[in-house]
């Protein structure tokens, strides 16, 4: 009992310190992220914490459930008007720019630090897309009113751009475990049905849980819960048909939140909660798995390269998918 409580104590400090830093570090034009990122490390081994974390596994499974979440929150809010008046440069940005962001990266890697071209451009495609969770937040705490297609642009090509930054990732991957294997149909058989099938069952179980959501009578705040959960279903069911389970959640969101009037202001705050929840559980779980005292090996590699990522690569890339 005493080490459930200490668990429960550690888990719920660690929220609240971030949360609360997070709600002050709007003054500053801090993103709050940053801050639940950095209240993980100071909390991690090299920290005052001295918390050991190094379970991959469950990072990446509560990684997951919380991009989901905030994919779904971000597809609720987004308006079907604005969305078609986003989507074509989003959909070029999410697979000709990851693209060419990916190359550029890569290739800048491979000069920079002499690694195997294979290793460079593998880091090239991890990084090369925009993260979703980074980008709704920012644009919800901007403090400023971004023009309605730029917004719409940015949320929609960071739903969107998975299956291209997946497609990238395995076939490098298998590159390295096996560079005699032949690639080339079945991965972009591979990058179609990431695709194809996300879209298609984020269309069709969007419609179907909406249509379920309106018949059922209950308060607003079991309404959020019943999304939250149908969405994560529907996440679920599409990765394991071999789908993008990203882009059918964020599609699922865009649906529901747009069928017959869209949902209530109520049930959007609900879902404004859960889905702060999701980033900065995500971000502080980040946080611990960061030990800071190794940062400083590659630190001027790592600089390097996100300064080429930020000042060139994504300015080529938006030029480029244009």
């Amino acid at each position: 009992m005493e080490s459930l409580n200490l668990f429960l104590l550690i888990g719920t400090g660690l929220m609240f310190t971030g949360l609360l830093l997070g709600s002050l570090s709007a003054r500053f034009g801090v993103p709050s992220l940053l801050i639940f990122l950095v209240v993980g490390m100071v909390a991690g081994e090299d920290g005052l914490g001295g918390i050991e974390f190094d379970d991959f596994s469950t990072a990446y499974v509560i990684g997951n459930i919380a991009l989901a979440v905030i994919l779904l929150d971000g597809g609720l809010r987004t308006r079907l008007s604005t969305f078609k008046l986003g989507l074509r440069p989003a959909l070029s940005l999410a697979t000709l720019g990851v693209a060419i962001s990916a190359a550029l990266v890569g290739a800048f890697t491979t000069w920079l630090i002499g690694v195997d071209w294979r290793v460079g451009l593998l880091l090239g495609g991890i990084i090369g897309s925009t993260d979703a969770a980074a980008v709704f937040s920012v644009i919800k705490g901007a403090g400023v009113t971004l023009n309605e297609r730029v917004a719409s642009t940015l949320e929609i090509e960071s739903g969107l751009n998975d299956p291209m930054a997946i497609f990238i990732t395995l076939m490098l991957v298998g590159l390295l475990v096996d560079p005699d294997a032949e690639w080339g149909i079945g991965m972009l058989v591979t990058l179609l049905q990431q695709f194809g099938l996300g879209a298609l069952l984020g269309l069709l179980l969007g419609a179907v849980i909406s249509e379920v959501l309106l018949r059922v009578r209950s308060n607003e705040g079991l309404h959020a819960l019943l999304l939250c959960s149908g969405g994560a279903m529907v996440f679920a069911i599409t990765n394991l048909v071999g789908g993008s389970g990203f882009l059918a959640v964020y599609l699922t969101g865009l649906v529901a939140g747009n069928r017959r009037g869209g949902t209530g202001d109520n049930v959007l705050k609900a879902m404004d909660s859960m889905a702060w929840l999701a980033q900065s559980g995500m971000f502080l779980i980040l946080g611990l798995l960061v030990t800071p005292s190794r940062l400083t090996e590659n630190l001027p590699w790592a600089l390097a390269v996100a300064a080429f990522l930020m000042l060139l690569a994504r300015q080529v890339k938006r030029k480029g998918s244009k």
